[in-house]
């Protein structure tokens, strides 16, 4: 098996079914198996994509999975990469659209690379509005490329290295190049990279764990890419417009999680002290504005 593409449902029977379309539509000329993983949906929504893809199902072609508890989004993906054959692993999100022949470019690009390194790669990633969606390529966010951002530097100087480093704002959104980070909504990982670093970090509820499991990649010597010359749309924040508490709750703890795992013993205590202070008057902030939203 080529490849092995896994697209997690949670109660979004329009948007799933158009990604999965989607897909569908590139015609891929290589051995593909789409997993549908269910994440515990509290409708219908599982059953519908059954019943309206119930042809590719017979075929094998899509392989439906129910998740009995709804234990968040690593955990999902990790059900159907366990279970996975392809020799490339992706995970897609189910609010995208892949454009023409994204697939086949991106699967293609990695396998005739001269490069053998290259343990994964994401495409360019744009939203709803035609802008670039800036999780697309990153660097990890540490504490001074943070603070530049949050700061306003990033704004104010696009281009400069220094402080556009969290979101490589300064290089071509349509290039080729090395990168520490991509976005899970569209993430190709080699099956050889996943059996040396290992599954999602589960901790993670539903955000985080892309960028922890780029970090884990990069620890092993792997090359991660961006290949911004195909790409996909992303409908960001449709498939989880309810429940904005508990979205802003699982953002902020991400950010605790994944600096207490990777920099808790690489910055001092007063370093440290100063993030957390940070990341919790950043949530309050955030639960406020979204309090005071819900009141207007």
């Amino acid at each position: 098996m080529d490849l092995s593409i896994i697209i997690v449902n949670y109660g979004t029977f329009d948007l799933t079914k158009n990604t999965i379309i989607s897909v569908l539509n590139q015609n891929l000329p290589i051995d593909f198996e789409i997993f549908l993983v269910d994440n515990n949906s509290p409708d219908d929504s599982y059953f519908k994509l059954n019943e309206f893809f119930l042809e590719e199902i017979e075929k094998g072609l899509i392989k439906p999975i129910v998740s009995d508890f709804n234990k968040g989004f690593a955990y999902a993906n990790n059900i159907a990469i366990k279970k996975s054959h392809g020799n490339y692993i992706l995970l897609l999100n189910s609010d995208t659209i892949v454009k023409k022949d994204t697939l086949i470019n991106c699967y293609s690009y990695m396998v005739r690379s001269q490069d053998k390194n290259i343990g994964a790669l994401g495409c360019k990633v744009v939203l709803e509005d035609g802008s670039l969606d800036k999780a697309s390529k990153r660097s990890f966010p540490d504490p001074l490329n943070s603070f530049y951002r949050l700061f306003g530097f990033a704004k104010l100087f696009p281009n400069n290295e220094k402080f556009s480093e969290y979101n490589l704002s300064n290089l071509d959104d349509n290039g080729i190049y090395e990168v520490d980070s991509l976005t899970g909504a569209f993430m190709l990982v080699k099956h050889e990279t996943i059996s040396d670093v290992g599954l999602l970090d589960e901790t993670f509820f539903m955000y985080g764990e892309d960028i922890d499991w780029c970090y884990r990649i990069k620890e092993e010597g792997w090359k991660i890419v961006y290949y911004g010359k195909s790409e996909i749309i992303h409908y960001k924040g449709s498939s989880s417009k309810k429940k904005r508490s508990k979205l802003i709750h699982e953002f902020y703890r991400a950010m605790y999680i994944f600096y207490n795992k990777h920099y808790k013993d690489k910055y001092s205590t007063i370093v440290r002290l100063v993030v957390y202070f940070g990341i919790s008057i950043l949530f309050l902030l955030k639960l406020f504005l979204n309090l005071f939203k819900k009141n207007n």
